[in-house]
């Protein structure tokens, strides 16, 4: 009676241990603000989104579709992109794997000494195997077999991170579509900047045409005795200024050409290209949607939503360590120390079955470090996910307005343009018949063509925010 009263309360001690064992620290947990003002600054409450055309339908521009094309096959950051999904999805495989029941085959053999004057030694020199036969000394083993373990995955710590582990395999989804995003926006505004370049050339060109023949005038004023040295001198050095600015650009047009071969995986080569329509290319009017729209179209909102769930996840896994884990192994096979008797039944016939419970009673700092890991780096996702998708309307907002700055910006220098080419002819009219001074020349060219620089800068800016808003609204990937 009282051995049943030990045995009792040994096992209610065992029973308050494993409770107290299972005891978690405690976190606190954030969630996250999804939160979006209703409507763009500015802007409808139209849920039209351009961001949900396909690029091969928002770019016109054959040229350009054919590079994103080449860009979308060949692009290396893209490709390692498309591995790091491989690597997703095995491990989402190997999570579900470690849940499932193991089973595997072993065979083997051995051979044992035991000295004659020890205990096992002694007993198997007086064990027969039938009369008049003594165990062999030294004594072979073979055998063969099935083997089984298996957690039962009681508290979901195994299934909790096969979730996890399915999430983050999404999110690398996610990610792979937001580089693809970024690659066709990346390439698009190269593409029009190698446009920008080349209709820049071409002014550069007809300015020192213009620059050449004043110079030439100014030489034949000076042999007249209308002009002095420095007069040709002046317009000398603006005719070399505007050659060596040839030069430059020539060079940026070679390295952006270079910037497009690498982002579609090639050695250097001309990429072909219409400039002539650059200046009366007009961006199509964008629909921008609602910004609620923007946590199903933009990749990297929905990656930092796939990557905060997984990190939940994990804190359900970590907290499970707290708790019992059972695991039930079990092995059925043939053993015998020579062959002839190695499928000989029941004899030679061997199996076992056993359960084990452990619970983490002393020293679960490992485990405690782990549970408060996985919490810090959940409050991490938690803001990870809100700076996404506070960048992503900022983004949005940023490109909208530029869309309606350009235009306007274009207009008026456009006109300055206008104004500044009538100057050039007034200007070299009055210098030849001696009413303007050369200063005045020299100083209308140059302002000329500054002003045609910058208002193909302004075009180019117009097509970057034709593309930026694309990006920004989450296009491209579909």
């Amino acid at each position: 009676m009282k051995n049943n009263k030990k045995i009792k309360y040994a096992g209610l001690s065992c029973v308050l241990m494993c409770v107290v064992g299972c005891k978690t620290p405690s976190v606190v947990q954030k969630d996250e603000n999804k939160t979006v003002p209703a409507v763009y600054a500015n802007a409808s409450a139209d849920t039209a989104n351009t961001g949900k055309v396909q690029w091969r339908s928002y770019f016109k521009d054959e040229n350009l579709k054919n590079l994103i094309e080449i860009a979308l096959q060949n692009n290396q950051e893209l490709n390692i992109t498309l591995q790091e999904i491989q690597v997703a999805r095995s491990e989402v495989r190997a999570r579900k794997g470690e849940y499932l029941p193991f089973l595997g085959f072993n065979a083997g053999a051995s051979l044992d000494k035991s000295g004659r004057y020890t205990s096992t030694g002694s007993g198997e020199a007086t064990t027969e195997i039938r009369p008049g036969k003594e165990t062999p000394d030294p004594l072979p083993n073979y055998g063969f077999g099935l083997s089984a373990s298996w957690e039962i995955d009681i508290w979901n710590k195994l299934h909790n991170a096969k979730k996890a582990a399915l999430n983050r395999y999404l999110a690398s989804v996610e990610g792979k579509n937001f580089v693809v995003t970024n690659l066709i926006a990346e390439i698009a505004n190269s593409y029009y900047e190698l446009l920008a370049l080349d209709n820049q050339l071409k002014i550069v060109n007809q300015n020192i045409d213009i620059q050449s023949n004043a110079l030439k005038i100014v030489k034949i004023q000076k042999e007249a005795a209308r002009v002095n040295e420095l007069a040709v001198r002046r317009f000398e050095a603006q005719v070399f200024n505007t050659q060596s600015l040839q030069f430059e650009i020539q060079q940026d047009i070679y390295e952006t050409e270079n910037k497009i071969n690498f982002l579609l995986g090639r050695f250097p080569q001309t990429i072909a290209r219409d400039d002539n329509s650059f200046n009366t290319m007009i961006p199509p009017a964008v629909q921008a949607g609602v910004p609620a729209q923007l946590l199903e179209n933009r990749p990297d909102i929905k990656k930092a939503e796939m990557d905060l769930i997984a990190a939940r996840l994990d804190i359900k896994a970590a907290k499970a360590k707290f708790y019992p884990s059972l695991g039930i192994s079990a092995g059925i096979g043939y053993e015998a120390f020579n062959t002839k008797y190695l499928l000989t039944s029941p004899e030679s016939l061997m199996y076992s079955l056993a359960g084990d419970l452990l619970a983490p009673l002393i020293n679960r700092n490992a485990i405690k470090a782990s549970y408060m890991t996985a919490n810090a780096k959940q409050i991490q996702a938690v803001y990870n996910y809100e700076r996404t998708l506070v960048n992503a309307y900022i983004e949005v907002a940023n490109q909208l307005s530029k869309i309606k700055n350009t235009a306007q910006s274009y207009d008026l220098k456009s006109k300055q343009v206008q104004a500044l080419n009538e100057s050039i002819k007034i200007s070299s009219d009055l210098f030849s018949s001696a009413r303007a001074d050369y200063i005045e020349v020299l100083l209308t060219q140059k302002d000329a063509l500054e002003s045609k620089f910058e208002l193909i800068e302004t075009k180019k800016q117009q097509m970057n925010a034709f593309v930026n808003i694309y990006r920004a609204l989450g296009g491209g990937w579909n």
